[in-house]
């Protein structure tokens, strides 16, 4: 439990400080095509931080909403990436899906080396 409280504040301290920075360097990354591109990967970093953030409270408080949490950060991601540029929000969608599949292999290999190891002793 320790470890998913400490995971669950860096990753609420990195989903505001990526926020913050995007915030700040809006008009830079809304300056051109390439940085563009970079705002909507920066937002989907906001997506992964605060989808890992919901994750460990889930896990501490023992709540679970499945699919909740996935359209809750994509949502906030969404509208965070839309305050940079337009075509951030359909890059944003684009990594965050891409993030979302590989966060979700991880998570079964995880899940079945424990369920292996559980059942071992």
């Amino acid at each position: 439990m320790a470890e998913s409280g400490n995971s669950m504040v860096y990753s609420l301290l990195l989903f505001v400080v990526t926020l913050l920075l995007q915030e700040m360097y809006r008009e830079k990354l809304a300056s051109s095509e390439l940085f563009t591109i970079l705002g909507g990967f920066t937002s989907s970093l906001v997506f992964l931080f605060l989808l890992t953030f919901i994750g460990n409270y889930q896990e501490t408080s023992g709540v679970k909403t499945g699919w909740g949490a996935v359209i809750l950060a994509e949502a906030v991601a969404l509208v965070a990436a839309g305050t940079v540029h337009r075509v951030c929000i359909t890059t944003c969608f684009l990594f965050s899906a891409v993030i979302l599949y590989e966060v979700t292999k991880i998570s079964r290999v995880t899940v079945s080396k424990s369920e292996a190891k559980a059942r071992r002793h």
